[in-house]
């Protein structure tokens, strides 16, 4: 009698322990874990910037893609078509999720091509004032601005004005409220603000010892989120003391000011010709060039405060931090004349 009670005891043991691994779904079980993903884009040849997803699995039920550009989108039958708004190399990540909940990451790289459509700009074609509906101006001085610039700004046409088809932006010696300069700061603040795209400026630039004209971008949500954790990208800065070099640079928490990430290139006729200064921004990566060569590659990351609107300024200061602290006591009045101003996205 004792022997039989063993064996039956032994069999309950031996049944419940089968049971215990059968039903076990948790810890590290790979019984029901997608597997063998594969993602297959196809990407469009005609600029359109779609590309059409195929993904194949075992025992995955649903997928979420990660575009690689801040978008997100669920699927269940894995098949699927996104138009990018702007060209790039994209990190595209697809998570196979199974019925019980695992998931399996498969990530990849897609390069988009994408035609740019022309969505602002200004070819200054107009005679007198740049035009209100487009440009406004900072004024005054400001406690200079934040870098002891010496300029006032004003908007004034004898600091700002079109004609013959380009836009001269001023700097002069004289006195002027308490102020022995005087300059034009325009900026597209409450007018238009873009995220991402391509920009293009035409211009030629001032010379002399404590001249500064830049071309640059900042955050639209200055107001509430203010410098540098709006972020800045300066497309284009130039100081007559270093005439010729020309510098792009990032401003952002932790990299702002001296310690800006930036680049530099010569051009050997930065304040004789006209020359086109750009910016190509995606999600992923910046690209700052002169005449279509680019010198500066950024990667922008999701972290940065380089993923939302940005509005546009063009202004020549005198002497302050970067542009000074000399000036030439020569130096009487000079202009950034700019032909265009283009973005394209």
């Amino acid at each position: 009698m004792r022997r039989l009670k063993t064996l039956v005891l032994v069999a309950v043991v031996a049944l419940f322990t089968n049971c215990s691994k059968n039903n076990d779904t948790g810890g590290n079980s790979t019984a029901d874990k997608p597997a063998n993903v594969v993602v297959t884009p196809t990407v469009s040849t005609d600029n359109s910037g779609t590309v059409t997803f195929a993904v194949t699995a075992e025992n995955a039920v649903s997928y979420e893609f990660d575009f690689g550009n801040g978008v997100f989108q669920n699927n269940t039958s894995g098949s699927l078509t996104y138009q990018y708004p702007v060209a790039g190399v994209y990190n595209v990540k697809v998570t196979a999720k199974s019925q019980s909940g695992k998931t399996t990451v498969k990530s990849i790289q897609v390069n988009v091509s994408a035609a740019e459509a022309l969505v602002w700009s200004d070819e200054f074609n107009n005679t007198g004032a740049p035009d209100p509906g487009k440009w406004g101006y900072d004024l005054g001085n400001n406690n200079g601005w934040g870098n002891n610039e010496l300029e006032y700004y004003t908007n004034r046409t004898d600091n700002a004005i079109e004609s013959d088809g380009t836009l001269k932006i001023n700097l002069k010696k004289e006195d002027y409220n308490g102020f022995g300069y005087t300059s034009a700061r325009l900026l597209t603040k409450g007018k238009f603000a873009f995220k991402y795209g391509r920009v293009e400026v035409k211009a030629k630039l001032p010379a002399g010892v404590g001249t500064w004209p830049a071309i640059w971008a900042l955050g639209a949500n200055v107001d509430t989120t203010p410098w540098p954790a709006c972020g800045e990208i300066d497309i284009m800065e130039h100081v007559g003391k270093q005439q010729n070099t020309i510098f792009s640079t990032l401003h952002y928490p932790n990299h702002y000011g001296g310690g800006g990430v930036s680049a530099t290139t010569q051009n050997p006729t930065a304040s004789t010709a006209f020359h086109v200064y750009s910016l190509e921004w995606t999600p992923t990566t910046m690209k700052f060039a002169v005449d279509g060569n680019v010198y500066h590659t950024f990667a922008n990351t999701a972290d940065l405060p380089f993923n939302h609107d940005f509005f546009l300024i063009l202004n020549v200061a005198i002497g302050g931090n970067f542009g000074g602290p000399a000036v030439d006591p020569n130096f009487t009045n000079d202009s950034m004349e700019v032909d265009y101003v283009r973005v394209y996205k």
